[in-house]
């Protein structure tokens, strides 16, 4: 998991604003299947967004779990949207460059 600055994460938040959720979580909970379809996705664009439509009350919890699992970063939760960042392990298949740090 990678600590973004506040600077990244506003970029990352203003990149994400037009997708739209990719996965979404529903009555079958946390799964293999939701897993390998969020490794898959995550490896495809970096940066997407999960939708919660079941386990509402427990969004903090399930955030938490998704992003141990996947090994990606927590960027926003607005309502029940998760936005998730995982940086690119082959630098050729990087789309999303981050802006260099200095916050402010």
């Amino acid at each position: 998991m990678t600590q973004l600055t506040n600077a990244q994460r506003a970029f990352l938040r203003k990149m994400a604003h037009p997708l739209k959720p990719t996965v979404m979580l529903g009555k079958q909970g946390l799964t293999e299947q939701l897993f390998a379809k969020l490794d898959q996705e995550l490896n495809a664009h970096e940066l997407i967004k999960v939708r919660l439509i079941d386990g509402k009350d427990q969004k903090h919890e399930l955030a938490e779990t998704i992003v141990a699992a996947t090994e990606a970063t927590l960027v926003s939760m607005v309502g029940y949207v998760l936005v998730l960042y995982r940086e690119q392990a082959d630098p050729e298949r990087r789309t999303i460059i981050l802006p260099l740090g200095a916050d402010g």
